[in-house]
């Protein structure tokens, strides 16, 4: 007999919810094949067998929350040579059946399916890929999660001409990404119902909050509750950021493989600006300021559960083409659920961009133990005055939230000014950064 328990979950992730099971009990497993899939606070992730034979008993159920190290399932080693009676057997004389839900995409008998774990095939099939054309990673050629994500965010070709209009995508984040898959349904936790309602209808119905969501609501309460938090805001005039990625997007494109968005600038504007103001880029541990030299920026992206912050590592060291890339991987693995708890981890300063939901004006929360986030809004033409006249300029309001406790408000004001100078002369960030 063997154990299959909850492993490790990554940095500061001790608990996780059991979302379903991908296999029953009495059905044979192979090394390294999924067995059941577990919602943590960031990500969700499944759970390999260690070893081959039967799963001879289920010990925790689909919605029940666990502990690092806690038994989730008994495998009997000595069935798997499908030497047992019942299920075991059936299991001896013909392949590992893939879950039941899903089928292969594409392919024209189970004979020629292509071995792939359950979560992999769902996968292909929500996003209509040809899992014959995978190339798996997993034991044996298995095509896994990752696998089907990788080709998800592999460059299709030039964006269409009407998705970087403006430098405002749809989408979660700041560039001009490829197009978001279609969200692929949940095993556990989902959104509130979208049934119709008779008119006059008073129902209520109870839906148990995500790992996720239980952790953004405790996570954003901490932060009002601990910081001293204030919030500056500040204009800025897009004009020449947006004239110049009109006259280099086409160019970039071509050289770099990549579109070239808005995203990039604010970062390497960031960059520049936490250099002459490095209190916003570092955290309070104890009594103790710790400063931090080098530059980890998240980027919030709402996905499908709840929000997360990728991270951009080391962005100071990144060139326009690296960031953009960074941030269209970032899109595409939240899109399609494959972001891991490294790619969740860690990060200095935070930029989020309610602009691609049409949002004007926000105040946004940090992201402890951030000291500072910023915040973009969309870009909308305005009539401002200039050199005496007034005209007509598009214009974004900008907002910095900081920690009053080691942040003064003069360097708050002072670092969001930078921002707004880099960015309304782009040219300097050329020699800043």
């Amino acid at each position: 007999m063997s154990d299959i328990v909850v492993p490790q979950l990554g940095e500061s992730v001790v608990e996780a919810r059991v979302a379903r099971w991908l296999k029953n009990e009495g059905d044979r497993v192979e090394v390294g094949e999924p067995v059941v899939e577990l919602e943590t606070e960031k990500i969700d992730l499944e759970v390999s067998a260690e070893r081959a034979g039967v799963i001879a008993s289920i010990k925790r159920q689909p919605g029940e929350d666990v502990k690092i190290g806690e038994l989730l399932a008994v495998i009997d080693e000595s069935r798997a040579a499908g030497n047992g009676k019942g299920p075991a057997s059936a299991a001896a004389t013909a392949p590992a059946p893939a879950a039941k839900t899903s089928a292969p995409v594409a392919a024209p008998n189970a004979a020629d399916a292509p071995k792939a774990t359950p979560t992999a095939r769902r996968m292909a099939k929500d996003h209509e890929v040809d899992l014959g054309a995978v190339q798996g990673s997993g034991t044996g050629g298995r095509v896994m999660k990752q696998d089907v994500g990788r080709v998800l965010t592999e460059p299709a070709g030039p964006a269409p001409a009407g998705q970087a209009a403006a430098g405002q995508a749809a989408g979660p984040v700041l560039s001009d990404p490829a197009p978001a898959p279609p969200a692929k349904p949940t095993a556990a936790g989902p959104a509130a119902p979208r049934t119709a309602r008779a008119a006059g209808s008073r129902t209520e119905e109870r839906v148990r909050m995500t790992k996720r969501r239980q952790t953004i609501a405790r996570r954003l309460v901490e932060a009002q509750r601990t910081a001293a938090m204030l919030t500056t805001f500040n204009e800025i005039d897009m004009t020449a950021l947006m004239s110049l990625r009109k006259r280099r997007k086409e160019s970039f494109e071509k050289q770099h493989g990549v579109g070239l968005g808005i995203a990039s600038f604010f970062v390497k504007a960031s960059v520049a600006a936490l250099r002459q103001f490095p209190q916003l880029n570092a955290e309070i541990q104890g009594d103790e300021i710790v400063y931090k030299h080098y530059n980890d920026i998240g980027m919030a992206v709402g996905a499908e559960g709840g929000l997360v912050v990728p991270v951009i590592r080391n962005a100071e060291s990144l060139s326009f083409a690296g960031i953009e890339q960074a941030i269209r991987d970032f899109a595409a693995r939240a899109g399609n659920g494959t972001l891991t708890l490294e790619d969740l981890t860690g990060g200095t300063f935070t930029i989020t961009n309610g602009g691609v939901f049409g949002s004007l004006l926000s105040t946004p929360i940090l992201n402890p133990p951030q000291v500072a986030i910023l915040g973009l809004h969309k870009i909308e033409d305005r009539a401002i005055p200039l050199n005496g006249q007034v005209v007509i300029r598009p214009m974004m309001y900008v907002a910095l939230s900081y920690d009053h406790r080691i942040v003064d408000g003069r360097e708050a004001v002072q670092f969001l000014v930078r921002i707004k100078e880099f960015v309304e002369d782009p040219g300097t960030l050329l020699i800043e950064s």
